[in-house]
């Protein structure tokens, strides 16, 4: 796992640094800190814009915890039931099995000691106070900080209210603000009655700070008057402070030009971060020119509306919930809610289609991060396409299209959940509109998903079901990745004849198609599989040899890992140990890079047969318990199977022999204290945890004399399944 300090995901796992932007709150900053000492469940609450998120992150930022302290930013999620898998991704877990998010996490997160802050959960209310209370009741060395507008009403929650700024700290916000806008006040009569009006609400106090480059004080403090007036009371039941933020969010808005109130309108369609070409395609048009959205956001930003984030996918942007929520009622308000949120589904859509086909190429490592990055406004886009009537066609392609993503990246459990989803509903009408046959696409990756989370019987069912249905509908495509899917099966559930079979039939398919793609490769891999696990070590290293020559020449990395492994296989076989280590550390960076968990246990696995043939017994069995502590995320350790457990048995027996079996046993319990990063560390013999992926030692995109793998004749780019 990763831990605060350490870089983040964009779905949260990272706390902010602490900072000099942080003004005030020193006696809050103690009692909060007093009540996590004390109390498992904290929860911080008050009105939208009081400055909940920044004490907690403040206080988490001090806080010790022996495993790191994590936080769940839970305002753009809006489905109840994904609230356990956001918590899994933000913890940087990677779960290849079919058991539950929440069973996940409990096996995880066992014996260890951390803080977990989970922000922004009032629209989610119910469904976390469940999952919290679970986790409190069976992880007893779990502390919870939750940030909300309510409590979570759960036995042993101690409260903290967050109350507004006094009148001091917030003249000394006010003033900071105004001085990072290079307009420097005073603490004179104005600014303290200007900040006397806004109730010392951070929020309130920072939006106006945002006018002081065309506004003076006194002039602020004029036109807040006038709008106070016009607006007292006009939400009655409301507490005399959320009228308050209410009424200097709708003063800041009111001061906007029309252009800047229709593109905050516009922005609040995404949810959490969003760039620059997303906003320039979803919001431009009917009043707002498309080479006019820079300039507009850019004013946005100047006035605190819009928050601007350097991150590792470049600059992005985002909204404070409470400007979402009083933007989103402009935009419902506008009668234009509807177009924006297609246009938001549609821009997600080409962001899918565009990543899977750069998938095949020297960027998979980009692509990986900017699906990463762009994982909340993906579910807002498939909640959508599931949600909308005739619209599920498009879901089963946007899930089908993240293949790649819930394969090589680690979220096969999320991707179950949307295939499936997906799969549950008719699709009448409009099916080939979105791709040729997208509920084909979206049975086999559902397939190959449940396989690799070992789970044999839906995956069969599944694949079974695709080739029919290909048959029915004279799909060549969709028949070639079934009987693929279905050789995979056949593999990782020792039937090797019938898996070479199916593979080779499968490979022949798609060359007659033209089918050249990330998958196609893992084909032949899995064909050199079989030939090897027969005997046949020659033939299994020409078929990957083929498949390493294609991935040089397209930059492709994460296919390339597997023909690694069945190289390294080899050479152990063939006596040669040093270059076996080599490519299988080559094989493991690449794999842990991507966070794709199975790939990095199987050379691990084969590591430490290479570690005990290289003499070092104690290392072996070592690799051999961090494997071992693997597996339980993997699925059914070596799915299993005899062929691929024959090596660790061998290095087993290996290691015993060397050390006997009371300190064989002591290494593989030392092993299993590893953390995932740290074992990978050791194993490739470093003293860092990769965290990227490494670059192609060569890319070509094609050319003269380029090499097609024996199974793909052809360049036909792009994973093209329907």
């Amino acid at each position: 796992m990763r831990d605060h300090q350490r870089a983040g995901t964009p779905a949260g796992g990272h706390l902010p640094a602490e900072s000099n932007a942080f003004v005030g709150r020193a006696g809050e900053l103690a009692e909060l800190a007093e009540a996590l000492r004390g109390s498992r469940l904290v929860t911080v609450t008050g009105p939208g814009g009081v400055g909940k998120s920044r004490l907690a992150a403040r206080a988490a930022a001090r806080c010790v915890a022996p495993h790191g302290v994590w936080q769940l930013d839970l305002a753009p999620l809006r489905d109840h039931g994904l609230v356990a898998y956001a918590l899994v991704e933000a913890l940087g877990l990677t779960d290849h099995t079919s058991r539950a998010p929440r069973e996940t996490l409990l096996a995880h997160l066992a014996g260890r000691e951390l803080l977990l802050v989970l922000d922004g959960f009032e629209h989610l209310a119910e469904a976390c106070a469940a999952l919290v209370a679970d986790l409190l009741a069976r992880l007893p060395q779990l502390r919870i900080l939750a940030v909300g507008r309510c409590p979570l009403r759960l036995a042993g929650e101690r409260l903290l209210p967050l109350a507004p700024l006094g009148e001091d700290e917030a003249v000394e916000l006010f003033t900071d603000r105004a001085a990072a806008q290079g307009v420097p006040v005073g603490d004179g009569a104005e600014v303290r009655e200007l900040c006397r009006r806004l109730d010392g609400i951070p929020l309130a106090l920072e939006l106006a700070a945002g006018r002081l480059r065309a506004l003076s004080p006194t002039q602020l403090l004029e036109r807040l008057d006038d709008r106070f007036r016009l607006l007292t009371g006009e939400v009655r039941d409301a507490l005399p402070r959320h009228r308050t933020l209410r009424t200097a969010i709708g003063w800041s808005h009111e001061l906007c030009t029309p252009a800047e109130r229709l593109l905050w309108a516009r922005l609040t369609v995404f949810a959490g971060q969003f760039d620059l070409d997303a906003v320039e395609y979803v919001c431009s048009g009917h009043g707002l020119p498309a080479d006019d959205v820079l300039d507009v956001l850019t004013e946005l930003i100047a006035q605190s509306v819009v928050t601007r984030e350097e991150t590792a996918t470049g600059v992005r942007y985002r909204m404070l919930d409470t400007i979402r929520a009083y933007g989103a009622d402009w935009l419902a308000a506008t009668g234009d809610a509807e177009r924006m949120r297609r246009r938001h589904r549609d821009w997600y859509m080409g962001l899918a289609t565009w990543c899977e086909l750069d998938w095949f190429s020297p960027r998979q490592a980009e692509v990986a991060e900017r699906i990463e990055a762009e994982l909340p406004n993906l579910r807002c886009a498939l909640e959508r396409c599931l949600t909308e009537p005739g619209e599920a066609h498009l879901g089963q392609y946007l899930a089908g299209s993240l293949w790649f993503y819930w394969v090589g990246c680690g979220r096969l459990a999320e991707g179950r959940h949307w295939l499936q989803r997906s799969l549950e509903l008719e699709t009448e009408g409009g099916a080939r509109s979105a791709g040729e046959h997208p509920r084909l696409k979206a049975l086999w990756v559902l397939g190959y998903v449940t396989i690799l989370q070992g789970d044999p019987v839906p995956a069969l069912l599944a694949l079974t079901d695709c080739r029919a249905e290909a048959e029915r509908l004279g799909s060549a495509t969709g028949v070639a990745y079934a009987e693929h899917r279905t050789g995979c099966l056949a593999l990782v559930t020792d039937d090797m004849a019938r898996a070479e079979r199916l593979l080779r039939s499968a490979l022949e398919r798609y060359r007659e198609i033209g089918e050249l793609n990330s998958n196609v490769l893992m084909g032949q891999v899995e064909l050199a599989m079989t030939r090897a696990f027969q005997g046949d070590l020659a033939d299994a290293v020409r078929l990957c040899e083929d498949v390493r020559q294609v991935c040089e020449d397209h930059g492709e990395r994460w296919a390339l890992g597997y023909a690694l492994f069945v190289l390294a296989y080899a050479a152990w076989a063939e006596g040669d140990a040093a270059r076996s280590r080599a490519l299988l550390t080559e094989c493991l960076g690449g794999a842990h890079g991507f966070r794709d968990l199975l790939g990095s246990v199987l050379s691990m696995e084969l590591l430490a047969l290479v570690t005990a043939a290289e003499g070092d017994a104690a290392e072996a069995a070592v690799l051999q318990g961090a494997a071992a502590r693997m597996w339980p995320s993997v699925g059914l350790p070596l799915f299993g199977s005899a062929y691929y457990n024959g090596p660790h048995e061998l290095c087993e027996a290996t290691a015993r022999e060397r050390l006997g079996d009371a300190r064989y046993e002591e290494c593989v319990r030392q092993g299993r204290r590893l953390g995932w990063a740290e074992a990978v560390a050791r194993a490739l013999g470093r003293g860092r945890a990769l965290t990227s992926v490494p670059a192609p030692r060569r890319s070509q995109r094609g050319g003269p004399g380029t090499r097609q793998p024996a199974a793909s004749p052809t360049r036909k780019g792009g994973e093209t399944a329907g």
